[in-house]
């Protein structure tokens, strides 16, 4: 396990370690996708981690798609962000913003004006959706016009210029599990005959759009992007050519010299081990449900340079020091994982409060 603790360079910045908390939609932003009070406390207890990568958060109000989610596109967005990054910072942390637009993933009672999704075409995902009336099937979204597609790239752009001024050391694009970068990729939600459908260099089009336009407002040591190759979650299926399509993607975007690129590995160990040899820069490898004993294995035999977990640092904000310790860890409580306030957010006990509490220290009795 000892690679994991090795220092590592990723775009501007040393990071201490190379353990990464993934990216966890958590659903306690107000209503105008302002980070609530207690989001400064959440990421700041998790601090100690090599790289905080914060929930995926909206680049524009069509890019909503589930309940009380983030956005970093107002003023008042980028205020609410800054209280984080400041108390991440205050930690010795680091912390990029994920921009995640969801495209089609999305239902009208779950935002402000009531808004229908948008996607490459008009093509439901065929599931369903949580909302403030209970689950709800996601309606067929609008298709983006080619000058609405242009657009949206802007609003990532202006996005991630935002999240600069809200003092993140950088963002992460979203660019899986299911939502609009994905929906581009996959034929299934893409069938679209102008410059952004067909070909896999039509639909890789808008990832290494978006990527190249934030790269040049930003820098490029700034910019990153997560990708989920073979991911078949609602309704995504990227066809024979899927991996065609990742090998030409990846070797595209590395052009740019981006900080990192971060991968949800489901499978296709083939694949994977090409796109390393694409990929010049960090790989960050995520493995949803990894245990505890091949924690670093990625990274001791050179597939990766960074490991990502979820569940277990949402669970362990002291997440390092009980890997270091050989000691036991929180369970994850599925039951708080979105909406609500502190339970099952900022209260998972660490090792010092769980030693007072066996002690006495810190009671009421």
């Amino acid at each position: 396990m000892t690679p994991v603790f090795d220092p590592v360079r990723v775009g501007a910045l040393d990071l201490p370690n190379r353990l990464v908390m993934a990216p966890m939609t958590r659903s306690r932003a107000d209503a105008a996708g302002v980070p609530s009070a207690l989001a400064a406390d959440y990421y700041s207890q998790r601090a100690g981690v090599g790289l905080i990568v914060a929930e995926g958060t909206q680049p524009s109000d069509d890019g909503q798609g589930y309940m009380t989610t983030p956005g970093i596109y107002t003023a008042e967005h980028v205020a609410g962000w800054k209280k984080v990054t400041d108390a991440v910072h205050a930690k010795g942390g680091r912390i990029f913003i994920q921009l995640m637009h969801a495209g089609r993933m999305s239902h009208p009672d779950n935002t402000a004006h009531h808004r229908q999704g948008v996607a490459p075409s008009a093509i439901a995902p065929g599931a369903p959706m949580f909302t403030p009336t209970g689950m709800q099937n996601i309606p067929t979204p609008r298709a983006l016009s080619t000058e609405e597609v242009r657009a949206t790239v802007d609003d990532f752009r202006n996005a991630a210029r935002h999240a600069i001024a809200a003092g993140a050391d950088g963002v992460e694009i979203h660019g899986a599990n299911g939502y609009l970068v994905q929906q581009f990729i996959a034929p299934s939600s893409n069938v679209r005959t102008d410059e952004y459908g067909g070909s896999i260099e039509n639909r890789a089009r808008f990832a290494i759009e978006v990527a190249t336009a934030i790269a040049d407002e930003i820098g490029a040591d700034k910019t990153a992007i997560r990708l989920s190759p073979g991911i078949t979650m609602w309704g995504i299926d990227e066809g024979a050519d899927g991996p065609a399509l990742y090998r030409h993607l990846v070797a595209s975007l590395d052009k740019l010299g981006l900080a990192y690129l971060h991968v949800m590995h489901q499978g296709n160990d083939d694949l994977l081990a090409d796109l390393r040899k694409l990929w010049s820069n960090k790989l960050i490898v995520n493995r949803p449900g990894r245990p505890r004993e091949r924690i670093g294995s990625d990274i001791s035999t050179g597939l990766a340079d960074l490991e990502a977990y979820g569940q277990l640092v949402l669970a362990n904000p002291d997440f390092v020091e009980r890997l270091k310790s050989v000691a036991a860890m929180n369970e994850a409580d599925r039951n708080t994982f979105f909406g609500g306030g502190a339970e099952g957010y900022t209260d998972y006990p660490t090792l010092d409060t769980a030693a007072l509490a066996l002690s006495g220290f810190g009671s009421h009795t």
